[in-house]
């Protein structure tokens, strides 16, 4: 399994107990999805290794504790801090206005009159507010993600049409005239 056929389910943050469990905080919305996970990949030096679940109980509303099938103090040693991955595929299918951040990647963002304001080249969920950061014209413009101004995402035309504030793309515009 290679790790862009993957999302991040979350982090293996500690053990539990003596019998070799160990805590898995979820880094997801939907932790009720997650109530019977069969295996997860955990990424060790690099590569995802597969580790099979013999049982699985809630620890908190967004931490499974786990007993992983035939692991050792040594396998659990390693799995300690790491990321854990599922792959791509076992995502449920989203429909609406409803998207996976990797599946929109290249998509345009059209304002409500269906003017381009950029293609998405990437996300930004590592600050409170999330954003897109696409490319309009050579110029790279933010566009903060709010559900409320998502008129539509259209995955066939490759698009998500938006009820922008006026003027938020002006601005990336305007001051890139200013630097040249």
């Amino acid at each position: 399994m290679r790790k862009e056929d993957c999302y991040l389910l979350g982090k293996i943050t500690r053990r539990h107990g003596l019998a070799g469990n160990v805590i898995l905080k979820l880094d997801t919305d939907q932790p009720e999805l997650y109530n019977k996970l069969e295996s997860i990949f955990v990424e060790i030096n690099g590569l995802l290794v597969p580790f099979f679940i013999e049982r699985s109980a809630w620890s908190k509303n967004d931490a499974l504790n786990l007993a992983f099938k035939n692991s050792s103090e040594a396998l659990v040693d390693q799995s300690l801090g790491k990321s854990v991955y599922l792959p791509l595929a076992t995502l449920p299918k989203l429909t609406g206005k409803q998207f996976y951040y990797h599946e929109i990647i290249g998509f345009d963002i059209l304002d409500e009159n269906g003017k381009e304001c950029g293609v998405i080249r990437s996300v930004n969920d590592q600050t409170a507010q999330n954003y897109f950061v696409t490319n309009l014209d050579g110029k790279e413009v933010v566009i903060p993600i709010i559900k409320d101004w998502i008129l539509e995402v259209d995955r066939e035309e490759r698009f998500i049409k938006m009820q922008l504030p006026e003027g938020l793309i002006d601005v990336f515009l305007v001051s890139s005239k200013k630097d040249e």
